[in-house]
């Protein structure tokens, strides 16, 4: 982006044509200020960087202790298989945006999952 060296505003590109040759000036649409593409210091854009990834990076191994570990909060319900009296909570959108949403629960016990509509 260019800026005018009278008035500061922002110079547009304009192609000017003398012959056959085709030439980009940078004017000023409020003074009439005219740049030519050569003068001053030109900025050349950068080639774009093409970043490969290896797709190993993007496998993620969760071990098996790991798996059982969990940030869910707890309710204290029954469990409808084993009776134990708590489970892991969390809520999903599953019909529409005007509706309730779906309680699902897990038992801590047996793992059971079912859920519970408002």
């Amino acid at each position: 982006m260019e800026f005018c060296a009278k008035c500061g505003s922002r110079l547009e590109p304009k192609k000017t044509k003398s012959g056959k040759k085709a030439s980009l000036v940078f004017a000023c649409p409020k003074c009439g200020y005219k740049k030519s593409e050569n003068s001053g210091t030109a900025i050349e854009p950068k080639p774009a960087k093409v970043i490969q990834h290896d797709p190993q990076q993007f496998v993620a191994v969760i071990s098996k202790e790991e798996q059982k570990l969990t940030t869910l909060p707890t309710v204290r319900v029954e469990c409808p298989k084993c009776g134990n009296n708590t489970a892991y909570v969390w809520q999903v959108q599953t019909r529409g945006a005007d509706e309730s949403s779906t309680q699902f629960l897990r038992c801590t016990k047996c793992s059971y999952t079912y859920r519970e509509y408002s």
